[in-house]
């Protein structure tokens, strides 16, 4: 039962601690998320993120801390995109790939320069989401001089930064991914507000609306625990060895692959990428070239295109899972690893052979992963051509972090119990 599960928990003090940490640790983000900065017109602001798409999904990636604009506005988002550059630059660069291959003392290198990346780009996305802004509803700010900008864009990276800081204590306890649980923390937070005004605005024409609604949503929760869930048994064997007097092996086995490697990633980082281009774009607006000015309204324009934002957003998630999946697992190695132990897969030879296998079954459960997360994401912009309803694209995207976020977490500290038992504490 679920509840001796969480009696199990708490019995035991080092878990209990790391559990509370983590808590603490999303309270103080949530306390510091409404900490506005001085000289923003909140009401406003909050008006312009219900009535606008782009911005709603950009405030799920933000922790729900831009509907304020507080010192934690720009969330996550530049960390995860630093992110993605350093792990293109990996596949790219050889001597970053030797470099992610040198262990623990390889990896903090590159953790260390990802952070120094996140502080410009925090700084170039703030500016951006001013830019955003100011053209979108110019009461927003209020005497907004060179001064008071060059505050808020400091303030801005100052709590990306700190927010870095604690998604990796939280990561640090191995409760789940910091910064997945910063931004599941953010969503599930605006939840009792979202079902506040729901209530507020409910009309009886909008019942069939609610249903097709809640039973997308439902299936949304059973599909992702299905896709999470399942894996493909590899079955190894190990052969006999005879050491000494002893006998070692010969025992049966399997390789799990999962057919959603990499969790709810897929979905951040093509959120991120795909409000990239129309960010950049704000910035040459008030360029003097006319050619850079009707560019930038081009692609503004483009990204606004409900079937162009579609189609990208189905293709960056069904890329970003093969590409985030190759990053995580290395057939290659775990092929030496299983020659090194005495493992063989039955008719496959070992070495190079079981390398190409193991590829190439990833690629085939991968496939099934893929298409799932991207049908997923865009399905609510479908729906919202449909009902016309824009806050189901939001919806739609904030109940697949949180569902992927909660299971990864669970398994976890599942993950804890498991070791605790064997080590027989």
């Amino acid at each position: 039962m679920w509840w001796k599960k969480l009696i199990q928990i708490w019995k035991i003090k080092d878990l209990r601690n790391s559990i509370l940490f983590v808590a603490a640790m999303l309270v103080i983000f949530r306390l510091a998320a409404h900490i506005p900065i001085p000289g923003i017109n909140t009401q406003a602001l909050k008006e312009l993120f219900g009535s606008n798409q782009l911005l709603g999904i950009m405030n799920v990636l933000s922790g729900s801390g831009m509907e304020n604009f507080s010192i934690m506005a720009m969330g996550v988002a530049p960390y995860i995109t630093a992110s993605i550059i350093f792990q293109l630059l990996i596949m790219i660069v050889p001597k970053l790939e030797e470099l992610s291959k040198e262990g623990e003392a390889g990896r903090q290198k590159i953790n260390q320069w990802t952070r120094m990346l996140t502080i410009p780009l925090a700084a170039m996305q703030a500016y951006g989401l001013i830019a955003i802004l100011r053209q979108s509803a110019p009461n927003i700010f209020i005497d907004l001089g060179l001064w008071r900008l060059m505050m808020i864009i400091i303030t801005a990276t100052a709590g990306t930064v700190f927010l870095m800081w604690l998604g990796e204590l939280i990561s640090e306890k191995h409760i789940g991914n910091g910064i997945s649980l910063i931004i599941f923390a953010g969503i599930v937070s605006s939840l009792p507000q979202s079902i506040q005004q729901t209530i507020l605005v409910f009309d009886k024409t909008q019942l069939i609306t609610l249903i097709i609604f809640a039973g997308i949503a439902v299936l949304t929760i059973v599909g992702v625990v299905i896709i999470t869930e399942g894996q493909r048994n590899v079955p190894v064997s190990y052969a006999r060895r005879v050491r000494g007097m002893k006998m070692y092996g010969g025992v049966n086995t399997h390789l799990p692959l999962r057919v959603n490697m990499a969790g709810v990633i897929p979905i951040i980082f093509a959120i991120s990428i795909i409000l990239f281009p129309p960010m950049i774009a704000q910035f040459f607006l008030s360029a003097k070239t006319q050619f850079l000015v009707v560019a930038a309204e081009k692609v503004i324009a483009l990204f606004q295109n409900q079937i162009f934002y579609g189609i990208s957003y189905f293709l960056l998630v069904f890329g970003f899972t093969y590409f985030y999946t190759e990053v995580v697992f290395k057939p290659d190695q775990i092929a030496e690893n299983l020659q090194k132990q005495g493992g063989f897969i039955p008719g496959i030879r070992p070495g190079k052979n079981t390398e190409e296998y193991l590829s190439k079954t990833t690629h085939r459960i991968i496939l099934a992963g893929a298409l799932f997360l991207g049908v997923i994401a865009v399905l609510p912009l479908i729906l919202q051509g449909f009902t016309g309803v824009a806050t189901l694209a939001i919806g739609g995207t904030s109940l697949l972090i949180v569902v992927s976020v909660v299971i990864e977490t669970f398994k976890q500290i599942e993950s804890q119990l498991t070791m605790r038992d064997y080590e027989g504490l």
